[in-house]
This record gives C-alpha cells, sequence and structure tokens, in this order.
C-alpha cells in the first residue's frame, strides 16, 4: 500500500512529520520520492492525453469554421446567378456548421480548466520532489556521520585499545627503572677529570657573578651615602 492514496495527500503533505513517525527515515524518503516520482509520472502522462485532446478539439473547430467561410462563399455564388433557393440552403448549412462549432467550442472549456490545474499540480508536486529529494541527501549524511560517530566511539571504548594503553604504561614504568638502576650506578662514583675541571669552571662563575654584585652594592651604597 502507497504512502499517500491520492495527489492531494502529496500535495498537502507534511514531509517531516512522516519522517518523525518513521522508524528507519531513510528508507521512508526513498519511498516517499519512489511514490512522487509515479505520480509525477501518471500526472504528466494524464496531462498529455487533455493536451492531445484539446488540439484535435481545436482542428475540428478550424476545419468547421473553414466550411463556414466556405458555404458563405458558395451563397454568395448562388446569389450572383440567381438561384436564392441555393444560397439559402447554403447560409442554412453554414449555421449548422456554426452550432457544431460553437458546440465544440463550448467544451474547450473544462478542457482549458483541466491544463491549468494539471499545470498547478505538476508544479506543486515537482517542489515537493525536489524538497523531498534535498531531504534524501541531508537524512542520509546524518545517517552516515551517526554510524561513524558510533565506529569511533566503540572503537575509543575497546579493551584492546585499553589493554594497548595499559602495557605502554607498563613499558614505560620498565624502562623509568631501568634508567634508574643505570643512574644509580653514578651515584657516589668518583668525579671524572673533566667533571672537576667542569666545577672549577662553574666555581669561578659564580665568585665572578657575587664579587660583580658585591661592586655593584658597594657603587648604591656610596652614592646613598
Amino acid at each position: 500500500m502507497g504512502i499517500f492514496s491520492r495527489l492531494s495527500d502529496i500535495i498537502n503533505s507534511n514531509l517531516n512529520a512522516l519522517m518523525d513517525r518513521a522508524e528507519d527515515p531513510e528508507k521512508m524518503i526513498r519511498l516517499i520520492i519512489q511514490e512522487m516520482e509515479d505520480t509525477l509520472v501518471e500526472v504528466r502522462s494524464s496531462t498529455v492525453r487533455i493536451i492531445a485532446e484539446k488540439k484535435e478539439l481545436e482542428r475540428k473547430i478550424a476545419v468547421i469554421r473553414s466550411d463556414c467561410a466556405e458555404w458563405t462563399r458558395k451563397a454568395e455564388v448562388a446569389l450572383s446567378k440567381g438561384r436564392e433557393d441555393l444560397a439559402k440552403a447554403a447560409l442554412t448549412a453554414k449555421s449548422k456548421a456554426g452550432e457544431a462549432a460553437d458546440a465544440l467550442a463550448a467544451d474547450m472549456a473544462p478542457l482549458a480548466e483541466a491544463l491549468t490545474k494539471s499545470d498547478a499540480d505538476i508544479r506543486c508536486l515537482q517542489a515537493k520532489l525536489n524538497d523531498a529529494r534535498a531531504r534524501e541527501k541531508t537524512v542520509s549524511m546524518r545517517k552516515q556521520s551517526a554510524v561513524n560517530r558510533v565506529k569511533v566511539r566503540a572503537k575509543l571504548h575497546d579493551d584492546r585499545i585499553t589493554n594497548a594503553f595499559a602495557r605502554f604504561e607498563a613499558v614505560e614504568r620498565s624502562l623509568d627503572e631501568l634508567e634508574g638502576k643505570a643512574e644509580s650506578y653514578d651515584l657516589g662514583a668518583a668525579k671524572t677529570l673533566a667533571e672537576q675541571i667542569n666545577d672549577l669552571d662553574a666555581s669561578d662563575k659564580v665568585e665572578g657573578e657575587l664579587a660583580e654584585l658585591k661592586a655593584k652594592l658597594a657603587a648604591k651604597t656610596a652614592k646613598a651615602g
């Protein structure tokens, strides 16, 4: 069974409401689009038939109007030849043809009205279809985004990742212990010649900075006195 029971259901439809009630919005929007496309084909086919019928009617009316003109010409010819009886008969035939043309012309009004309504329906249906297609893309993108987020969250909560981080931490602790062990061997060991010279150099720098600081302080004191 279709989502819509008639064309007016589509025209008056609220896509948001339909999708909100759907368990699977993506599937629902595909069904809506399919039914709208099928309905649009039916409406266009019906419109084609109306247009064809209107053209046929116009052609018949044109032929009859031409006949009326021809009966008028024949009536003139009959009168010019003194045959009033034939002229009268020609005018009678013209009158009947005119009545037939008028009757056919009266049938044109419903067809014109039907075409106007079909045009409005097609425009509205096409707009609804365009809206549905745009929503299909949005729904599809949202669904894909949600699926991707679920995958990422699932991976973040995967025990394998948690265990891997735990193993990393264990390795880091082992390295800390190994480095600590290596550094422990240096504790209490006699300094090398290079280290002793570096210590002396550092001591000289400290002594130089201390002497410079004392000189600055003495200069300030002298100025204050």
